[in-house]
């Protein structure tokens, strides 16, 4: 595959490292694109002009959105270090638990951003959500077995980002004793050197989602 590859991404993403970090897994060189989600460069409504977000790779030209997709086309176009497994039933399960888990994500963003008793409703969804994966990862180093899989990546955004909305919006969520399983599998995960190498610096991401509390709690206040 010699076509030339490009990732439009962003650290504020969530979801923009899961591609990243499948590409580095699968030794695919790429060239990373620089996108602020406050301030869209054109570029983005011309690759995405459906959703206008991030992440979206270009592979020969051609933009494809939406990081799952975008994940189970690098498995399917560059074969080494497959993400999913071999037997279909697995596959379909990794599936399921990678939509779930992007599903109740906005549970987590409810929780960053109330206050008071909105927050407590909130974190009760966001709680049992993560009950569940660390139900799943139960005696298993990764979601994928021995090796990082598909549904790794794509909930690889809880041991750094979820840790950085926790401080931000005064939460906590993932806990050792209430997650053992889980709390493991996100020390474990973060240290891995091609996951490790492309994570943001934290005060960046502090900073980031500080400021974007204050806004969008200002919208809300706002409201007739």
């Amino acid at each position: 595959m010699g076509e030339e590859v490009k990732l439009i991404g962003s650290i504020q993403s969530l979801f923009s490292f899961r591609i990243e970090w499948a590409l580095k897994l699968k030794g695919v060189e790429y060239e990373y694109i620089k996108e602020d989600v406050r301030n869209k460069s054109p570029l983005i409504f011309k690759y995405n002009p459906v959703h206008k977000k991030v992440p979206v790779l270009v592979h020969g030209g051609k933009p494809l959105p939406e990081s799952l997709v975008i994940l189970e086309y690098i498995d399917e176009t560059w074969k080494d270090c497959p993400l999913l497994p071999e037997d279909p039933y697995k596959r379909a399960m990794a599936r399921f638990w990678a939509k779930y888990a992007d599903e109740k994500v906005i549970w987590v963003w409810q929780a960053y951003m109330a206050e008071g008793e909105e927050k407590e409703k909130a974190m009760g969804p966001a709680l049992e959500s993560l009950a569940f994966l660390d139900k799943e990862i139960k005696g298993k180093k990764f979601f994928g077995g021995e090796k990082i899989g598909f549904l790794d990546l794509a909930v690889g955004w809880i041991p750094h980002w979820l840790n950085v909305l926790e401080e931000v919006g005064s939460m906590k969520l993932l806990d050792a004793e209430k997650f053992p399983s889980l709390h493991e599998w996100a020390e474990n995960f973060i240290q891995i050197s091609p996951i490790k190498e492309c994570i943001p610096p934290r005060e960046e991401l502090v900073s980031y989602f500080h400021s974007a509390l204050i806004y969008l709690r200002s919208l809300s206040a706002n409201k007739p």
